[in-house]
């Protein structure tokens, strides 16, 4: 093979009369350049080392996809435990608001427990308070209408009508008996 590498070069030597002495230069540097003024050995240390370079930078990627697959599953197990602890929570607060539900319609037995309702203790907060407003509504409502309807026990005292108010002449006629 050196000995073809050898021919051509030679062979580009060596150019037709015909053929400018410039373009045969330029051939000559094509093929310096082409060949780089190395030697196939060096070709392949060169190679080798290209090819130990990429060796180290996909070991290297390896490495790094290994260690965000590491992340990840530790994030995973992160997330799983915090969604256990957050239904343990949830489930704890439900039965917070439940309870104090109870307490509330205990502490308040003039309100009607169907009107206090709620899924949080604001939520439940805020039905009492609109609860004991209608019951306060309700009962005003209620003893305006009484007062108003307010019968007295019982028949009126007896007393004799007051007649200072009444002229002479209508005193007489009241004791008569005779009104006109």
């Amino acid at each position: 093979m050196v000995d073809e590498v050898d021919q051509e070069e030679n062979s580009l030597e060596y150019q037709p009369s015909d053929t400018d002495p410039s373009d045969v230069e330029e051939s000559q540097g094509d093929v310096e350049s082409l060949a780089g003024g190395l030697q196939p050995g060096d070709l392949l240390v060169e190679k080798d080392e290209e090819l130990a370079r990429g060796n180290v930078r996909i070991a290297d990627l390896e490495q790094a996809v290994s260690d965000r697959d590491d992340e990840i599953d530790s994030l995973k197990q992160s997330a799983a435990d915090l969604e256990d602890k957050l239904s343990a929570t949830s489930d704890s607060l439900a039965e917070a608001v439940a309870s104090y539900k109870t307490v509330i319609v205990q502490a308040n037995p003039d309100v009607i427990e169907e009107l206090i309702s709620g899924d949080t203790v604001e939520s439940i907060d805020e039905s009492l308070e609109k609860a004991k407003s209608l019951i306060g509504k309700v009962r005003q409502g209620l003893e305006t209408e009484i007062s108003l309807a307010r019968v007295p026990a019982g028949a009126p005292e007896r007393r004799s009508p007051d007649l200072s108010a009444l002229s002479p002449r209508e005193k007489i006629q009241y004791a008569i008996g005779g009104r006109r």
